[in-house]
């Protein structure tokens, strides 16, 4: 993490695997400005972005590409990368999700039911690594167990400040 100058505000910068095919893709290109640490890699599932740091796997898969590349292929290319990466997303990207879309999406759900598979459908580039980076993060160990202790401390204030819990101890002492 950096410091910005003047500002309290704390970078979250991590290292990310990219598939090799993403090399000059305008995912690639913002991760790298955002001063991201990129590392391509060709044994890794083409389309896969993987935040190791996180623990967390993406396949980017476009809408349009799934309707003509068939669904069997699709699935085996899912599956394979599921049995890799415990933590995985399909990002399908759409400009626009239409009908067609849509029903993609339901085939793949209905195909990929019971996994830990999770399918998110985004519109642009930029809405896929702003996805991307805010899993990561959260799922990254020091930030998951500072958002673990902010939900505990929440928690037990709204407990605190009950009035149903302050009812039911002031019932419990009239018991007494």
């Amino acid at each position: 993490m950096t410091e910005t100058s003047g500002q309290e505000q704390s970078r979250w910068v991590t290292t990310v695997i990219m598939s090799t095919a993403l090399q000059n893709h305008e995912i690639s290109t913002i991760l790298q400005r955002q001063q991201h640490r990129v590392r391509y890699s060709d044994s890794v599932e083409p389309g896969s972005v993987i935040f190791s740091l996180s623990g967390v796997a993406f396949i980017l898969s476009d809408a349009q590409d799934l309707l003509v590349t068939g669904e069997e292929e699709f699935s085996q290319r899912i599956q394979k990368f599921m049995s890799i990466h415990r933590n995985s997303f399909l990002v399908l990207s759409a400009a626009l999700h239409g009908p067609e879309e849509w029903n993609v999406m339901l085939r793949i759900q209905k195909r990929f039911l019971g996994t830990d598979l999770r399918i998110i459908p985004v519109h642009n580039t930029a809405e896929t690594v702003k996805l991307m980076l805010t899993i990561a993060k959260v799922t990254s160990k020091p930030q998951a167990n500072d958002i673990r202790y902010k939900m505990a401390t929440t928690k037990a204030q709204i407990i605190e400040n009950s009035p149903v819990w302050k009812m039911l101890e002031e019932y419990q002492l009239q018991c007494n």
